[in-house]
């Protein structure tokens, strides 16, 4: 693996940890992937700007969340990994605007909204952070991050800090145009009014449903594979299953399939298990398995959701 001392050397001051040689493998749902040459947590938007504008631009930097779609490889990240912390992770609502930090659990953005009356009960059941969501466009049951969300503070590559609104995001299906090596700090998001005690009621269902559809007590990273349909479950009676990639990597055969460690879910076929000590190796290969044999049973060629980054 190559050395990453000369990054060491050369990192500025911060008031936040930076962390060399940090192994990524704890701060990742599904525990796999090697070190990063270094980890920094920032203080605040100011240390994490700061740090930015003066670290050598040639080194990379890769925001993460926390880890609840990602796959580290096995040999590490070379470069700065970024990781939001209690710095980043507030939540406020005022008239009908809901304000969170990037590192804010989606879960818990929801659940305080909801105390104000306030619905943004799709994220409740959406693993990860605010940061991620906007990244991915997260969404499930017919609603998206896309119809809320009105602005995001970002910091770019170069320690500058902005504020982009919803449409230059450019959204789409599991996919926003945020420029690469840019750090979301915080969102706003637009929600509409709802009885405290009915947005909780909601939210609880949306737990049972998911519950008993997806393997929640399991190491996965979410759903593993975008729908070839173009979008995510609607939850709702009409629901059509025909392009979902589930029911794609179902009629091949591979529900339950295992590669050492890794295995698909028999509960459902698009989540990804580390079910016994899997590498990251071994969770990208059968994931590239997955590909081929739907490629060839289906025609349809299924793109990844997880995110997947650092060396082999």
């Amino acid at each position: 693996m190559p050395t990453s001392a000369p990054i060491h050397d050369a990192l500025p001051q911060v008031r936040g940890v930076l962390t060399p040689d940090r192994v990524l493998s704890d701060l990742t749902w599904l525990r796999v992937g090697g070190p990063a040459d270094v980890l920094f947590q920032p203080a605040d938007e100011d240390d994490l700007a700061e740090f930015l504008q003066k670290l050598d631009p040639t080194v990379p930097v890769f925001p993460i969340g926390v880890g609840s779609n990602l796959i580290v490889r096995d040999g590490g990240i070379r470069g700065v990994v970024i990781r939001l912390g209690r710095g980043f992770n507030g939540i406020s609502c005022e008239g009908d605007t809901v304000t969170a930090g990037a590192a804010a659990l989606d879960a818990h953005a929801a659940r305080r909204a909801a105390e104000s009356g306030l619905d943004l009960t799709f994220l409740r059941t959406i693993p990860g952070s605010i940061g991620g969501a906007v990244r991915m466009n997260a969404g499930c049951y017919g609603a998206y991050v896309a119809d809320h969300l009105i602005s995001v503070r970002a910091v770019a590559r170069d320690g500058s800090r902005h504020e982009i609104m919803a449409a230059d995001l450019r959204f789409g299906y599991r996919h926003s145009e945020l420029p690469e090596g840019w750090v979301v700090t915080e969102a706003r998001f637009r929600a509409g009014r709802g009885d405290p005690q009915e947005l909780q009621a909601r939210m609880a269902d949306q737990l049972a449903r998911r519950d008993a559809s997806q393997p929640t007590k399991d190491r996965s990273a979410g759903s593993t594979f975008r729908n070839p349909a173009g979008f995510s479950s609607t939850g709702k009676a009409d629901d059509t299953h025909e392009l979902k990639a589930w029911s794609l990597i179902d009629a091949a055969g591979l529900r339950g399939h295992r590669l050492g460690g890794a295995q698909m879910s028999e509960k459902h076929p698009n989540f990804l298990l580390n079910a016994e000590a899997a590498t990251a190796a071994e969770l990208e290969a059968l994931g590239e398995l997955v590909r081929k044999r739907v490629q060839e049973t289906s025609g349809h060629e299924l793109q990844w959701e997880v995110i997947r980054i650092g060396e082999p």
